[in-house]
């Protein structure tokens, strides 16, 4: 896990991901052997996740890894809606 003062922060939907197929934190970060506060520092954007990590934290949900993370934040499940509406 890396925090590099002064670059552009890495999105991700680890939250939204957990909710959706229950999974807890502490069930991620032990499936990763990580500690919980970190899924939740990672979740926050506190901190970015080493290739490493990210390789296995997508691995974890069957995604690829651009589902989960990205460089410019992810649009909104609302703001999906309105613009198939």
């Amino acid at each position: 896990m890396t925090r590099v003062p002064g670059t552009e922060a890495v999105h991700n939907r680890i939250a939204l991901l957990r909710a959706e197929q229950g999974v807890t934190r502490r069930e991620l970060a032990d499936a990763l052997g990580v500690h919980y506060q970190t899924v939740g520092y990672l979740e926050r954007g506190e901190y970015s996740p080493s290739l490493h990590l990210a390789l296995r934290i997508a691995a974890f949900f069957g995604l690829p890894v651009e589902a989960v993370f990205s460089t410019e934040p992810f649009p909104r499940v609302s703001d999906l809606h309105r613009r198939s509406g």
